[in-house]
């Protein structure tokens, strides 16, 4: 599942508003941790924005590389939540932003006009992994582990 996250860079994102379901597409990074969670940035004034503010807002998502034959095709479909991070965990996320898109930080515009915009986290609750290279509709599932009792 994170081989297949960490292969590719652009991940559709669906939610709901009071105007019904839409979906964007975002750049992301995967975070280190035991969760595999994935951080991207988008301006909190923008209709997805607006919607992920909401407390526990829920999400769907897709990550593919475009043009795949269908017999090789991988990707990877989730739900989660997402939230906005702040402190300490924004720049936690901001470095592992700008380690997967270095040319951020090349551009001082660009980072200086991404470093006033939300930073937010998708927290998986289930992931499914496609791989139609290890034999048609091949799945693997991810749920995160249960909370002790």
């Amino acid at each position: 599942m994170r081989r297949a996250l960490a292969a590719h860079t652009t991940m559709t994102l669906a939610y709901a508003d009071e105007d019904g379901p839409q979906a964007c597409a975002v750049l992301y990074a995967p975070t280190d941790g035991p969760v595999p969670t994935l951080v991207f940035v988008t301006a909190a004034t923008t209709r997805h924005g607006r919607a992920l503010s909401h407390p526990g807002a829920r999400v769907a998502c897709t990550v593919q590389k475009d043009g795949q034959q269908w017999t090789e095709l991988t990707g990877v479909q989730g739900r989660g939540t997402c939230r906005r991070l702040e402190g300490a965990e924004r720049e936690a996320g901001w470095r592992a932003y700008l380690a997967r898109f270095p040319f951020v930080a090349a551009d001082p515009r660009l980072t200086a006009a991404l470093e006033r915009t939300a930073l937010w986290e998708l927290r998986p609750d289930w992931l499914r992994l496609i791989d139609n290279g290890q034999g048609f509709g091949h799945k693997e599932e991810w749920h995160p582990d249960p909370a002790p009792e």
